[in-house]
């Protein structure tokens, strides 16, 4: 009963999640804005994990950003996914973002993470650290579906 309920949660975040993924798809997106669907790459500089990641950007109030992140992740044969919002500070400096930003993603993800990223037209690059784990986030704007 209880493993049934676990995955009918991670399931439903990760529908939830891929729901809006295509709903956003249908939103243009301006070649200027952080706004909107990313995808790429994580990498974990500690123990070399890596995986698919995806992420939607939405502008709230006063230079602040949700950023919704969907990560994948193997360990041996199976595959799990882990999704997660932040809310980042961003500042346009010349022809960039520049964004940074912190979130509590639970004592079994690590605890507290912080993030400091840029985003340069269709390039989207930011570092990640914990007390257990840092590393690279490397994403693009995806094709249209």
């Amino acid at each position: 009963m209880t493993l049934c309920l676990l995955a009918t949660l991670l399931m439903s975040g990760c529908s939830s999640f891929d729901r809006a993924w295509k709903k956003s798809a249908t939103t243009p997106t301006a070649a200027n804005s952080l706004a909107g669907r990313w995808e790429g790459t994580w990498l974990s500089n500690v123990n070399g994990h890596n995986d698919e990641l995806r992420c939607l950007m939405s502008p709230m109030t006063n230079g602040l950003y949700s950023a919704r992140f969907h990560a994948k992740y193997r360990k041996g044969i199976l595959r799990f996914t882990f999704g997660y919002t932040v809310p980042l500070t961003v500042r346009e400096k010349e022809d960039a973002f520049q964004f940074e930003g912190e979130s509590n993603l639970g004592w079994y993800a690590g605890g507290i993470y912080r993030y400091e990223g840029t985003v340069t037209g269709t390039n989207f690059f930011a570092t990640y650290d914990s007390k257990y784990d840092r590393g690279i986030f490397r994403m693009t704007r995806p094709m249209q579906d």
